[in-house]
């Protein structure tokens, strides 16, 4: 039988990297959704002060498989 899946699109920010606003990303979903397939990052924005980046976020979405 073929699975069902649906997306949703995140928001997500680390002061560390994107792969860990990646990460933080899935940690949160799977809170509330189970049988989480794939992310899929659309896009990546750092946030800069002072000449450094404080803040990596990104924009993704995430597919999950529909009861």
């Amino acid at each position: 039988m073929p699975h069902i899946l649906k997306v949703i699109e995140v928001l997500a920010e680390s002061d560390k990297s994107w792969e860990d606003a990646a990460a933080q990303a899935v940690t949160r979903a799977a809170k509330t959704l189970h049988g989480i397939k794939s992310i899929y990052i659309k896009n990546f924005e750092a946030k800069v002060e002072g000449g450094k980046i404080i803040g990596y976020r990104i924009n993704a979405n995430i597919s999950f498989v529909l009861d």
